[in-house]
């Protein structure tokens, strides 16, 4: 029975929301070889000044060695380096996991 969790900013609209999360449900299904009934998608708004603590340091950090997708941006870093966060898509060189 998966469960899929997606964490976003805020600022997408409720039909990308739909799109998204029937295309994982197809994805799964495809993929993992469930049927439709078992498969379950969440998708929560995080504003960007929460992401660092709420997503990056408390889900991806902290489940480093989970992760089969790893991001490509390091908010940690970067502000460290005096850069502003500019967004979780950026592309930039991934730092080590901060702990």
């Amino acid at each position: 029975m998966p469960h899929v969790v997606v964490k976003l900013w805020p600022g997408k609209s409720e039909k990308q929301k739909t799109q998204l999360a029937k295309e994982i449900v197809k994805d799964v299904m495809s993929v993992l070889n469930y049927g439709e009934e078992a498969v379950s998608v969440a998708i929560e708004e995080v504003p960007p000044q929460d992401w660092t603590e709420k997503v990056y340091k408390a889900d991806i950090v902290k489940h480093w060695d989970k992760l089969y997708q790893k991001p490509g941006y390091n908010p940690v870093e970067e502000r460290a380096a005096g850069e502003a966060f500019a967004a979780p898509c950026r592309k930039s060189q991934p730092g080590p996991p901060v702990r």
